[in-house]
C-alpha cells in the first residue's frame, strides 16, 4: 500500500496589484518618521533631551507608566479570566464596557475620571471629606493611564486564554487541584507569553497617554507633566526640543513593538 506524503506548503501567491497599495500604505507610515529624523538637530540632541523639564517629564512618565502597568496586571488578569472562562447573561455587554476605552476619545475618559474622582465627583467628594484629593495629582496620572491601558492587557490575555483552551485545567481539576491552584500552577504559566505581551502593550499605551492625563491631572512640572505633555508644551516654545523628545518616544515605541513581536514569534514556535 502506497503512503501519500503530505504536500509541502506552497508559498501563498498574491496578485501583483496588491503590492502598490501596500507600498503606499507603508510609505504613509514611514515617511513622517523619516521627516522627523531629518528634522532633528543632532548636534543639540543630547542637550535638548536632558534639560531639567525634559528629564523630569521622562522620569515621571516612566514611574507612572510602571505603576499603571502593575495596576493593569492586578485588575486585568482577573478580568480577562472572567471574560474568557465564564458564561453568564450580560457577559457580552460587560466585555463591551471593559473594552470601551479602546475606542473612546482619551479626553472623554479624562472628563469621566474627573467627574468620578474630582472634588465634586461621585467618589472624589467622599474622599475629599477624608482629606484625600486625587484630581491634578500624580495619582490622577496613574489612574488616567490605567484607564486607557487596561483594555490592552485584557484583550491580549483573553485571546491567549481562549487559544490555550481548558484541557490542562480540566485535567488538573480532575486530579483534585483547587481552582486557585489551577489558576496559579496551570493557567497563568500557560498564557504567560500573552500576559507579558499585554503588559508591554499596556506600558506603551500608558507611556504615550495625553488626553485623559491633561484633562484629569493637568500639567504641573514634576507632578503631572508627563513626556507627551512636555512635548506638547515644547512645540509652542522650542520646536527642536519637541522633535527630539518625540524621537525618544518613537525609539521606546520601536523597542516595545520589536519586543512584543519577538515574544509572539517565540510563542508560536
Amino acid at each position: 500500500m502506497t503512503h501519500l506524503r503530505p504536500a509541502a506548503r506552497a508559498p501563498l501567491g498574491l496578485p501583483v496589484w496588491i503590492y502598490l497599495p501596500a507600498l503606499i500604505g507603508g510609505a504613509f507610515v514611514i515617511a513622517p518618521l523619516a521627516a522627523m529624523l531629518a528634522t532633528v538637530q543632532w548636534s543639540q540632541f543630547w542637550e535638548l533631551v536632558t534639560s531639567e523639564s525634559s528629564v523630569a517629564a521622562l522620569k515621571l512618565s516612566l514611574k507612572t507608566a510602571a505603576m499603571s502597568t502593575l495596576l493593569c496586571i492586578l485588575f486585568g488578569v482577573p478580568m480577562a479570566a472572567v471574560l474568557a472562562r465564564s458564561h453568564f447573561r450580560g457577559l457580552s455587554v460587560l466585555r463591551s464596557l471593559i473594552l470601551l476605552p479602546l475606542v473612546l476619545p482619551p479626553v472623554v475618559g479624562g472628563i469621566a475620571l474627573l467627574y468620578t474622582f474630582g472634588r465634586k465627583g461621585l467618589i472624589g467628594e467622599q474622599l475629599e471629606v477624608l482629606g484625600i484629593q486625587i484630581a491634578f495629582s500624580t495619582t490622577a496620572v496613574v489612574l488616567a493611564q490605567t484607564f486607557v491601558a487596561l483594555p490592552f492587557l485584557v484583550v491580549s490575555l483573553e485571546g491567549a486564554l481562549r487559544t490555550a483552551g481548558t484541557r490542562y485545567e480540566a485535567v488538573a481539576s480532575t486530579l483534585g487541584a483547587r481552582p486557585t491552584t489551577v489558576l496559579r500552577r496551570v493557567t497563568l504559566p500557560l498564557v504567560l507569553p500573552g500576559l507579558v505581551s499585554g503588559a508591554v502593550l499596556a506600558f506603551a499605551r500608558a507611556l504615550g497617554e495625553f488626553g485623559a492625563t491633561l484633562t484629569f491631572a493637568g500639567s504641573l512640572q514634576g507632578v503631572t507633566r508627563t513626556l507627551p505633555l512636555e512635548i506638547y508644551l515644547q512645540r509652542e516654545t522650542d520646536p527642536d526640543a519637541a522633535v527630539a523628545l518625540s524621537l525618544v518616544l518613537v525609539v521606546v515605541a520601536v523597542v516595545i513593538v520589536v519586543a512584543v513581536r519577538g515574544r509572539g514569534s517565540a510563542g508560536s514556535l
